[in-house]
């Protein structure tokens, strides 16, 4: 093995850890994201997981936030909750920092 071998290794493993650690950045948000707006539609605690898990698979429709800023604000609008993308949009930001300080604090 060459120092050159070893670099590329370890450049793989770290882009392999970075891309794991962000899928479950993204989904821990999602998860939360999930639970604030079922807190704003005063949904039970079964239908706030059931619905979390919901917001969780719609990320899967397509790349980016935009299919799960879509659920989001269609089903919020649809309980009759006065919503528009920026305050998803910005609910989304801080739920991504703290989705990343929680699974820091559990490593």
């Amino acid at each position: 093995m060459t120092t050159f071998d070893d670099r590329e290794r370890a450049f793989e493993t770290k882009y392999a850890r970075d891309e794991e650690m962000q899928f479950r950045v993204t989904a821990r948000r999602n998860r939360l994201l999930g639970h604030w707006a079922a807190a704003q539609m005063k949904l039970t605690a079964e239908e706030a997981d059931a619905y979390a898990k919901a917001v969780v698979q719609a990320d899967f429709e397509e790349a980016g936030d935009e299919d799960v800023i879509r659920k989001l604000v269609s089903d919020l609008t649809a309980a009759n909750i006065e919503i528009d993308e920026a305050v998803v949009r910005r609910a989304i930001d801080e739920h991504t920092i703290e989705a990343r300080r929680q699974l820091m604090q559990a490593e």
